[in-house]
Formats: C-alpha cells, structure tokens, sequence
C-alpha cells in the first residue's frame, strides 16, 4: 500500500475529511486520535493511545474508548478482534486494508507483508454470489518468534 504526501500508510486528512462527511463533529481529540493512529502506522492498543503525544490528557480513557467505538461505527477505525486481550485500533481506508498478524501469547500485532491471500477468493465470491462491495478482515493468530523463541 502506497503511503500519502506525509509518510503515513493512511492519511490523517483522509479519514478527518470522512468524519465530518459522517456528521462527526471534528473535535480536538477526534483529530489527535486519527493524527497519532495514521502516524505509528500499526494497530494501537487503548493503553498506548491514550498516551500518544497529542492524545495525553485530551479526554479520559472512557472518552477515548467511547470516540473510537463512534469511529469504528462509522468504518474509520478498524477494532481487531484480539478475543480476551486487549483490541488494538487502527485506520482503516475504503478499497485498501492490511492483514494482520496476532500472537496469542504476547498479544503483539504484525502487518502481513504479503500479497493478500484472499483477494481472489474475494473475487470469486462476487461473481458467484451477486454481492457487491466486498471486503474482509483477516486475522492470523499464532505465536511469534520471540515468544516460542
């Protein structure tokens, strides 16, 4: 995936620009959440935004929680299903997505660095099905390196 005119895989303006489309009110922490998820780049964990620079201090953590959830309703922020460990957060763009891979032990998150795997499938599924505008979401849980290590 291509990153935008300032290095980041998905771009701040972006997803702001959708927001107020979606009717959000464009807050000082709706921006200071969007701004620090398009600049790390890989999913965040609650406990780590919340002490993003830009974030710190804005709001509480319920807040924060409740602002992601808005954004995630609304398909800005993808919430990865990390089952009993804590979700991590990240931006998510129309027509581009990464995958991901999570350890079940550390509960660390990797981008997959490959072509997706289930493009075709995907492809196969629309023109055998009728549906339109299809996507997905895909998770690969195992142990990483470090920890069977």
């Amino acid at each position: 995936m291509e990153r935008c005119e300032h290095g980041h895989y998905v771009c701040a303006d972006t997803i702001l620009a959708r927001a107020k489309e979606a009717g959000l009110r464009k807050t000082k922490a709706l921006q200071a959440v969007v701004t620090a998820l398009a600049e790390e780049g890989t999913p965040m964990p609650l406990n780590d935004l919340e002490k993003a620079p830009g974030v710190a201090g804005l709001c509480d953590r319920t807040t924060l929680f409740r602002l992601l959830n808005r954004l995630s309703e609304h398909g800005l922020v993808r919430r990865l299903g990390l089952h009993e460990r804590a979700a991590y957060f990240t931006l998510a763009m129309p027509g581009g997505h990464h995958d991901y891979l999570i350890c079940k032990d550390c509960g660390s998150v990797e981008i997959l660095e490959l072509a997706c795997p289930v493009k075709e499938l995907e492809e196969e599924v629309a023109r055998t099905s009728g549906y339109r505008n299809l996507y997905h979401e895909l998770e690969i849980y195992g142990v990483c390196p470090a920890c069977h290590g």
